[in-house]
């Protein structure tokens, strides 16, 4: 167990879990590679228990805080997780507003140029009109002279009945072929009008079509706008909820770590007591025992998933210290004694669940004390002694804990050390 300070308080969120969680995420999308690498089934075998004990220890890492720090914090990370896609989300909206926007003046500016054309178009057209007008009133005068003068051609045939000799009447012909190439100027013209009027026509209605087209264009992106005004709105809504939600949530699970720190204070009071007895004890011991390595008997058969260390905390955050072993065994696993001794503690509380001390009497000058945690029970109590390989107690999940496991603890004149120094 890694006691945290009593004045670390919650940190930023992306701390509180991630250890934990990352790690479970790694280990469980990493099963896949050492098994398709194993050579034979009692490869696969032992890598599938290496991994799953691998995520037990993960697991077993959140046993650093109570059940109500833990589903806290999971609901800190939740909602975070809530507010960062809800953020997303209206971060998209906000950019496809931003490009709508642009587009709407972009379209704006095609609709007044596409304006712009049809006025001058019809301006030319009206012009176009005038001209033709102008025209034809030209030739309806002609051919009205034709009625009050006569016909040139006529005139110029009654000149050759007048003609005094062939000269004159050279003369007078060829003056009557002008006002014939005159008059059919006149008709030429008004043709050319009437076809550059019908090409003004043209214009107008393909600007009015462009006008049309720029119009429809910018009422469909000015429905999109609106639409996207809409959503924008409704993200901002779901953020500014999510960040309410978050704050209630993260005052949540700061009232939890405050619970734990009061929970931890008390315990840690009681554990000091128990070093000071510890340390009573040996100043009155009279023998000791030398011994090395190996010394203590391994009390459950079942892998180290949890190791002795400084590690981070997966909840809160800090560098503290696993005070002890974890082995990963299921509930109703038999504890056994891992060196002969005197039970001389046996108590429970929120932290460690069903707790029990051995101690084993001076070793190598020192008291050594061994403990027993989160144990489902015990068939032995304070007084009666223990011999080596006995039957303490029975795995169990008591306590800050996840799952069935043992949390054993080594105590040197009641100080945690690492019990695999002495295992």
């Amino acid at each position: 167990m890694r006691l945290f300070p009593g004045a670390v308080l919650l940190r930023s969120p992306r701390l509180r879990i991630l250890a934990t969680l990352t790690a479970l995420a790694l280990l469980l999308g990493a099963v896949a590679l050492p098994l398709a690498n194993a050579k034979g089934s009692g490869d696969l075998k032992d890598r599938r228990k290496q991994v799953q004990s691998q995520i037990r220890g993960a697991q077993q890492d959140l046993d650093e805080s109570s059940g109500a720090a833990r589903r806290a914090a999971l609901r800190v990370k939740a909602a975070e997780q809530r507010l960062a896609a809800a953020r997303q989300r209206l971060s998209r909206i906000t950019v496809q507003l931003a490009e709508a926007r642009r587009e709407d003046e972009r379209l704006a500016q095609r609709l007044a140029v596409a304006q712009q054309r049809l006025a001058d178009a019809q301006a030319a057209l009206a012009e176009g009109k005038r001209a033709v007008a102008r025209q034809r009133t030209q030739v309806s005068e002609t051919i009205t002279s034709y009625y009050e003068l006569g016909d040139p051609r006529l005139r110029a045939f009654a000149t050759l009945l007048d003609s005094a000799d062939a000269e004159e009447l050279t003369r007078r012909d060829s003056l009557g072929d002008v006002v014939v190439e005159r008059e059919s100027g006149v008709y030429d013209d008004l043709v050319a009008t009437e076809r550059d009027l019908a090409a003004r026509e043209g214009k107008v209605e393909a600007a009015t079509a462009e006008v049309a087209d720029e119009r429809a264009a910018a009422a469909r992106n000015l429905e999109r706008v609106t639409a996207l005004r809409a959503r924008a709105k409704t993200a901002e809504a779901s953020v500014q909820q999510l960040v309410a939600e978050r704050s209630a949530q993260q005052r949540r699970a700061a009232a939890a770590a405050a619970a734990d720190r009061r929970v931890l204070a008390r315990l840690k009071a009681r554990e000091e007591r128990i070093r000071k007895q510890i340390l009573a004890q040996q100043r009155r011991a009279s023998g000791n025992v030398r011994a090395g390595d190996g010394f203590l008997t391994p009390p459950v058969n079942g892998p180290i998933t949890s190791p002795f260390g400084y590690r981070i905390h997966p909840i809160y955050g800090y560098y503290g210290l696993h005070d002890g072993t974890d082995f990963g065994v299921s509930c109703g696993e038999p504890m056994k004694a891992a060196g002969n001794g005197i039970v001389t503690q046996r108590f429970s509380d929120a932290v460690y669940g069903n707790r029990l001390y051995v101690s084993l009497g001076s070793v190598n000058g020192k008291n050594l004390t061994v403990v027993y945690n989160h144990a489902s029970g015990y068939r032995v109590n304070v007084g009666e002694r223990v011999t080596r390989g006995e039957t303490v107690g029975w795995v169990g999940d008591t306590g800050w804990s996840t799952g069935c496991h043992l949390h054993f603890t080594v105590l040197e004149n009641g100080t945690p050390v690492d019990p695999e120094k002495w295992l």
